[in-house]
């Protein structure tokens, strides 16, 4: 197995942090692998706030009842509606900003660091809480909440490949190697 692939599979949701500071550089490579996520026509409609003060994240936590864990650093990934695609198209905002997220906890596991990604778009009291503990103005929209720190708790690599799940030229299709085994 190549070790990106070791790499993507390592990537766990992590839920126990110990109380070590994430480094700063580790937060800017974490920002810079956000930001090399691919976007629709490179409009780059993203937005991160880096939370790290322990009052901030309380309140940031009281709101998400699925996202309670301490950590010592969220990264919020909203959407930048002033640099989206304008019209019918303007929810490509959402794709870009789950590349970014996923680039984030990517890197996190690439840096020895654990993190956990919260839902937050389309939750309306969950964006609604996310936008008001953080002061967002109305053009930046919350998708997401990344609790990241150094983990307290280990999981193995694993796979969740369902060949169920995987259909050949139409739903239902496999291919001839797969539909007619050679024993």
């Amino acid at each position: 197995m190549s070790g990106i692939m070791e790499h993507i599979l390592a990537r766990r949701s992590i839920r126990r942090f110990t109380d070590e500071p994430v480094a700063a550089s580790d937060i800017r490579r974490l920002l810079e692998a956000a930001m090399a996520a691919p976007t629709a026509t490179n409009r780059r409609p993203w937005a991160f706030i880096v939370v790290t003060a322990p009052d901030q994240l309380a309140r940031l936590r009281n709101g998400l009842p699925l996202g309670r864990y301490r950590a010592p650093l969220a990264l919020v990934v909203c959407g930048n509606m002033r640099r989206a695609w304008p019209g019918p198209v303007q929810d490509f905002w959402i794709q870009d900003c789950s590349a970014a997220t996923q680039n984030i906890l990517l890197a996190a596991t690439g840096l020895g660091l654990g993190a956990v990604w919260i839902g937050v778009h389309p939750i309306a009291p969950l964006r609604w809480h996310v936008a008001k503990t953080l002061e967002l103005p109305k053009w930046l929209r919350p998708l997401a909440v990344v609790h990241i720190g150094h983990p307290a708790e280990s999981k193995s690599p694993r796979t969740q490949y369902e060949e169920a799940a995987v259909h050949w030229q139409l739903f239902g299709g496999m291919p001839a190697d797969l539909a007619n085994p050679v024993e």
